[in-house]
């Protein structure tokens, strides 16, 4: 076994504990217990005996996942259900509709989807239950565009949003003021029944509202903050004129806004996180430290420019290669969160592409000292950008310190076009739609010896 093939085996056997720690399946079981009919979660008891109905609803990549688990635990319980979730994520099951949508840009299948679960509000009363099971990539699965935005609108403005550098935060922002169904919309339609929304995050920091949009969640954000946001990436002349009217209407008071604390439909509103990046990071800890390296999270809330984050870990790479941060034992620096990308070139790839073919460029200009590396950046859905990929690895021989092969490195790096060149160099990872979501992860093997 050579070293970067002992190197890719490592970091695969890394990122595969770490999705396993936030499977659906594990980590809905963990947070629930059901005795009888006696349901605990997020430290709250519920006797499920006292409903009349319980529903299933959701949307997110894990949704369909969530919810084989939930019909499983709920047994005979559950009176029927609906989720959406990505294509190529559905699943088939015994009482709840999955319907599969368009992710990242919404489609018209999402925009049916919203319909038919804001119908299925519509039916519920304060005598029946309602989980809601939610996950990364509802707010684009679930359109429910506020008029006078069409479904048109919406896209456009994901597109614009998507290339302009904007965090997720920013995007859902936006989102959550152009819906009928985020900024807590979805639980206002569901008053007064009892709501359990149950959440596997893809959010730095975890928030409530920031995640999938918080349909069950109070919105901090304003349509002041959208203007807000549309000025500081100039995009109100990149904007469809529906949704530049709907944000400066918000503005000025005109239309009612997103859904904040103290509303009365949050009264009987459960919002439980059950899975997250942390959770990732420590099941890729355990797995390095089975493989003889020492752990160390050296970011859990990595955000920026995806190349900008690749030398960052790199420059800190090399200060273990050079002993200057511990025993010069092999380490595994680890880092969570999810990077942006800029998009100024006509290439294809994503964030994670483009962090590790950022990183590739960087570990050789390292010379000897970058044999000593590899790193792999993940998606833990399963698919980084609009590619095929969850993300790529990166070794010592990726990119050639100089001559026509580092120079081919840089110029698809600039093109955006990470996708091409880390095919050709066969480092591109492929796992298929994982069925979960926690952002990203990224690992980087040092050894200092």
């Amino acid at each position: 076994m050579t070293a970067y093939t002992k190197q890719k085996a490592h970091l695969l056997k890394i990122v595969e504990m770490a999705l396993e720690a936030v499977a659906p399946a594990p980590a809905l079981r963990a947070a629930l217990a059901l005795e009888d009919d006696k349901l605990t979660v997020g430290g709250r008891t519920y006797d499920l005996s006292a409903h009349d109905r319980i529903f299933l609803t959701g949307a997110g990549k894990a949704s369909a996942a969530m919810a084989h688990t939930m019909e499983d635990i709920l047994g005979d319980r559950l009176h029927r259900g609906i989720v959406a979730t990505k294509y190529g994520h559905g699943l088939e099951l015994e009482k709840t509709v999955v319907m599969e949508a368009g992710h990242p840009v919404p489609d018209r299948a999402g925009e049916l989807a919203s319909r038919r679960m804001l119908e299925l509000a519509r039916e519920t009363t304060k005598h029946d239950l309602v989980f809601c099971l939610l996950s990364g990539g509802a707010s684009a699965i679930i359109p429910a565009p506020r008029q006078p935005v069409s479904l048109a609108d919406k896209q456009a403005t994901t597109g614009s949003l998507l290339g302009c550098g904007a965090t997720i935060n920013e995007i859902n922002a936006i989102r959550k003021h152009l819906s009928r169904f985020k900024g807590g919309h979805f639980a206002k339609a569901l008053e007064p029944s009892t709501v359990i929304t149950l959440i596997i995050s893809d959010v730095v920091g975890d928030h409530l509202d920031v995640i999938g949009s918080g349909p069950t969640a109070p919105d901090d954000s304003s349509f002041l903050d959208c203007r807000t946001i549309l000025d500081k990436y100039r995009l109100c002349g990149h904007m469809p004129d529906a949704v530049v009217k709907a944000v400066n209407d918000g503005c000025a008071g005109l239309v009612p806004e997103t859904r904040k604390a103290g509303d009365s439909c949050f009264d009987r509103v459960h919002n439980v996180i059950v899975a997250g990046n942390a959770m990732a990071l420590n099941g890729a800890a355990q797995a390095a430290r089975k493989l003889g390296y020492t752990p160390v999270v050296v970011d859990s809330a990595m955000e920026g420019e995806a190349r900008d984050v690749a030398a960052r870990l790199v420059r800190l790479a090399q200060g273990y290669c050079r002993g200057q941060h511990g025993s010069g034992e092999p380490v595994c620096l680890l880092a969570g969160g999810e990077t942006t990308v800029t998009i100024r070139g006509k290439g294809k790839g994503g964030r994670n592409q483009e962090l590790a073919l950022a990183a590739a460029v960087e570990i050789a200009q390292m010379g000897k000292m970058g044999e000593r590396l590899a790193i792999l950046s993940l998606g833990t859905d399963g698919t980084d950008g609009p590619t095929d990929a969850a993300g790529a690895m990166a070794f010592p021989d990726t990119v050639a310190r100089s001559g026509p092969l580092a120079q081919a490195a840089r110029t698809y790096l600039e093109d955006n076009n990470a996708y091409a060149f880390l095919a050709d160099a066969g480092t591109l990872v492929m796992t298929g739609p994982t069925r979960t979501n926690v952002m990203d992860v990224v690992a980087v093997l040092v050894d200092p010896a």
